[in-house]
């Protein structure tokens, strides 16, 4: 028998390199058919090389691929969906404005030249029925939720021909109820024969949903477990070489003053559609807000409407008791708000400058690092040095390029700069999106402590495990508008995701704060 004949795919002694960084050291993974196997690993631990190289982004310096028994060399990824291996990125690959079939069309052989999306509608509807995938190809895309365009992805790579699948953080923008509905999914493809490879921070769902689990550390296979014989706290160990707390320590909400205050907030798109349709909330100091949501909700709108990064409509926006409702970006910030973007490389850095110059972006122009109109030196990698000690930002050195930090390091270098000074108001975008559990920790503690020190916290985010346990009240934004409050010690998963899917609630207890 050949090498490699009973695995869908075999990945023999991979090692992949760049300037300076050894991605992928010798890695040894295997996928069998019929079955899902999750990796695991820190950011830059060197899960996304090695599937590339699988998908044939990359080239290997060193290693075999085999595929079904047979050695193979994949030159672009159409090498790749030849031999069957499909990907579903975090971020979706699709064309917005055109429709579901014509999507799937594109790049498809063996289409009619007249007409492909109709012959393609049939297929999909077939596909869809099987694994219990529902879509309507007629629909354009920009129409469907995260949730319907995830399932479009998986049927494109299916209708391809795709065994094996690699699914990329899948569950990041979808609801419970919809990540619960992929699970569903998954299985049905299992029990046909397909392998899928399971790319997620989440440990639970990964406990719950693989067969196997490898975890990579530093470019290396630290080892391979069966889900059965394993348990959060050992696959997190795995990780990052050390225990990790997984339940924090909070202490009761004593709020204070109001912090925020949102009246019958109205704003709109990029593209000029309603974003938002009379949002009120309020934030007390002292108490953490959560904010959840799948995306596209208009979370990016009221995030940069409080930060001075949009014009409302109309409403009102009260911070600290002070009317800043069109108020600048640098006046917001004055008055004593933070901001962590959810976009860190766009809106957190300026990549391109150094460590310690990111960490005076919004203080550059102020004592004690500006006199006289001219940068203090002395002052600012004073200031550097204590907050690269105090926030453990990994860098070379100060003036290392921001740009080249990992995911996780460039936000702490964010969140450094940002609670410097004790803000009374803290706007906090998605801030542990894509991190490993160590730094997920870490950032985590960081706004507790923020919170007890008697900073009002906004917390916008799609992980309902990270909001149920920062949160003191959550509220949930559905095309613009809030369905509900709820304290967060009496929600449940239930209720949290059937008003992310649309169901009002009654008002809660403490709504009206």
């Amino acid at each position: 028998m050949a090498e490699g004949a009973r695995e869908a795919v075999l990945l023999r002694n991979i090692t992949k390199s760049f300037p300076g960084v050894v991605a992928n050291d010798r890695v040894t993974f295997d996928l069998q058919p019929g079955e899902v196997h999750a990796l695991l690993g820190e950011n830059g631990a060197g899960k996304t090389t090695l599937m590339n190289v699988l998908y044939g982004l990359y080239r290997p310096d060193e290693g075999e691929i085999w595929v079904r028994g047979r050695r193979v060399h994949l030159r672009s990824p159409r090498d790749a969906i030849d031999l069957g291996i499909g990907m579903v990125h975090q971020h979706f690959k699709l064309v917005a404005p055109h429709g579901v079939a014509e999507n799937v069309a594109l790049g498809l052989s063996g289409t009619p030249f007249w007409a492909p999306a109709r012959t393609v509608g049939r297929q999909l509807k077939e596909l869809s029925e099987r694994y219990g995938l529902p879509v309507d190809p007629d629909r354009r895309v920009w129409e469907l939720s995260a949730g319907e365009q995830q399932r479009v992805e998986i049927l494109k790579a299916l209708i391809r021909g795709a065994q094996v699948l690699i699914l990329d953080e899948p569950t990041s923008v979808l609801t419970p109820q919809e990540a619960g509905e992929l699970f569903k999914v998954l299985g049905r493809m299992k029990a046909e024969g397909h392998g899928v490879i399971f790319i997620s921070h989440k440990l639970d769902e990964v406990l719950s949903v693989a067969d196997r689990i490898t975890v990579m550390r530093r470019g290396r296979v630290v080892g391979t477990v069966r889900a059965e014989e394993t348990d959060k706290a050992a696959l997190a160990r795995m990780m990052v070489g050390r225990e990790v707390v997984f339940r924090l320590t909070k202490k009761a909400c004593q709020p204070g003053e109001a912090a925020l205050v949102v009246e019958d907030l109205h704003a709109r798109t990029d593209r000029g559609t309603p974003a938002l349709r009379g949002i009120s909330l309020a934030v007390c100091r002292g108490e953490i807000l959560g904010l959840a949501g799948v995306a596209g909700n208009g979370q990016r709108e009221l995030v940069e409407v409080l930060t001075g990064l949009r014009r409302p409509e109309r409403g009102r926006v009260a911070i600290l008791g002070q009317d800043l409702t069109r108020a600048s970006a640098r006046r917001i910030a004055d008055a004593g708000v933070a901001h962590v973007p959810e976009e860190r490389i766009r809106l957190g850095i300026v990549p391109g400058l150094s460590v310690e110059e990111n960490l005076i972006l919004k203080k550059h122009h102020r004592p004690p690092f500006c006199r006289a109109g001219g940068l203090r030196l002395a002052a600012v990698r004073q200031f550097a040095g204590r907050a690269i000690e105090e926030y453990r930002i990994m860098t070379p050195g100060p003036r290392t390029p921001a740009k080249l930090l990992s995911g996780g390091n460039i936000q702490k270098l964010i969140l450094a700069r940002e609670l410097s000074g004790n803000p009374a108001l803290v706007i906090a975008a998605h801030p542990t999106y894509g991190l490993d559990v160590g730094a997920t920790e870490q950032i985590r503690e960081i706004l507790l402590r923020q919170r007890e020190a008697g900073a009002g916290i906004l917390l916008v985010s799609e992980d309902l495990e990270e909001i149920m346990e920062l949160a003191d009240r959550i509220a949930v934004l559905f095309r613009g508008e809030i369905m509900g409050t709820v304290l967060a010690g009496e929600a449940t998963l239930e209720e949290i995701g059937l008003m992310m899917a649309g169901e009002r609630r009654t008002v809660a207890v403490g709504e009206e704060r």
